[in-house]
């Protein structure tokens, strides 16, 4: 394959934010070009109504969704569905523009196919991103917007950076990410304890109905990230609030602090920040299990963490995820990694001889 002979290990001898910096740029210029557009479409995107799911009100085209971080700014927004994507995530977006943590912050584990970041919440902000998104052609898949909050905002005072930015986007996000489990950024994860937890849910769930009754339009499904490092007592916590407040899902999960079993040796290991890619498949699929398990599967699941072929997004698919999301995947398996997983799709649903991706998940399910 020609991703992974030629072009990844050129990639590969970059800075990996500086590689990242480089194929959004090409890809932003292909999306200013139709004949470009309509050649990534062919090569890539895949279709076949039997993937075709609806959730939360919305029709996804196929299961396989683009994780938050990769198009943190919205300017893809039209060229990821055409590298396959049913549905793209942007962000984490904050009230006020940030930087971001000092570089490097991204780095590549090859051994164990993963990465470990600390970017921070680097990104243009809540108003730049609106007035993006005001000016773009709406995604031709749902766009889901990942918002956080600052840097310098204390966990204190955090409900209002996310009432800001849930305000500001509102009228642009098909489906909205409550982002409380990044471990890039300081003390946010002290918003899944249950009490800070219930606040903010409960004001954003307000400011939903309040917003969509001042704009005769519907409210947006509100779903909640969460780490993997929760234990089991924090996470029947977590989903206690969440069915509580009645919000629509859960990502299932943030990338993690943990580092036991990596093949990669050296100080690299011990760079702060979350770890994503294989190393977290195992602990993702088993919290999304988790969740199915205790929740009689009513809560939808996305899930994310790992996956890089049909039978990493069977897994999760298989544990009670409706959805499954790609990011380190992608970087590592290259641009036709959506269109694999989807036509191995096809083909599992064809040997098991049923007529769509729902039943075949069913099976899977049943084999457990």
């Amino acid at each position: 394959m020609i991703y992974k002979t030629l072009i990844r290990p050129w990639l590969f001898r970059q800075d990996p934010e500086v590689s990242h910096e480089y194929v959004s740029s090409l890809l932003e210029t292909a999306q200013e070009s139709s004949i470009l557009k309509n050649l990534t479409g062919a090569l890539c995107n895949y279709r076949d109504r039997r993937l075709e799911i609806k959730l939360f009100g919305l029709d996804f085209p196929n299961p396989v969704g683009l994780a938050a971080g990769f198009d943190k700014n919205a300017h893809l927004t039209q060229m990821m569905p055409l590298l396959g994507f049913g549905f793209i995530e942007i962000g984490t977006v904050t009230r006020k523009a940030q930087q971001g943590n000092p570089k490097p912050r991204l780095f590549r584990l090859p051994e164990d196919a993963a990465l470990i970041n600390r970017l921070g919440f680097n990104n243009d902000g809540a108003d730049a991103l609106a007035a993006r998104l005001q000016r773009a052609e709406k995604a031709p898949v749902p766009l889901g917007i990942n918002i956080g909050k600052n840097k310098d905002t204390s966990v204190d005072d955090a409900l209002q950076d996310y009432l800001y930015s849930f305000a500001q986007l509102f009228l642009y996000g098909d489906y909205f990410v409550i982002n409380v489990s990044s471990p890039n950024t300081p003390e946010l994860r002290k918003l899944q304890e249950k009490e800070r937890l219930s606040e903010l849910l409960g004001a954003l769930s307000k400011l939903n109905t309040e917003l969509a009754s001042e704009g005769a339009t519907h409210e947006r499904p509100i779903l909640v990230k969460i780490a993997p490092d929760l234990s089991w007592a924090q996470l029947d916590d977590v989903l206690t609030v969440i069915t509580d407040r009645r919000i629509s899902g859960v990502i299932a999960t943030n990338t993690t602090i943990q580092r036991a079993g990596l093949r990669t040796s050296g100080e690299i290991v011990n760079e702060a920040g979350g770890l994503s890619g294989a190393p977290l498949a195992q602990r993702s699929n088993e919290i999304i299990a988790y969740i199915a398990k205790h929740t009689q599967r009513k809560l939808p699941i996305i899930g994310v963490g790992g996956v890089f072929t049909v039978e990493d997004a069977l897994a999760k698919l298989r544990a009670g995820a409706s959805l499954i999301q790609i990011y380190t995947g992608l970087i590592y398996e290259g641009p036709m990694i959506v269109k694999r997983i989807n036509r191995d799709l096809v083909k599992k649903i064809k040997r098991a001889r049923v007529k769509h991706i729902g039943e075949l998940i069913e099976n899977e399910r049943d084999r457990i």
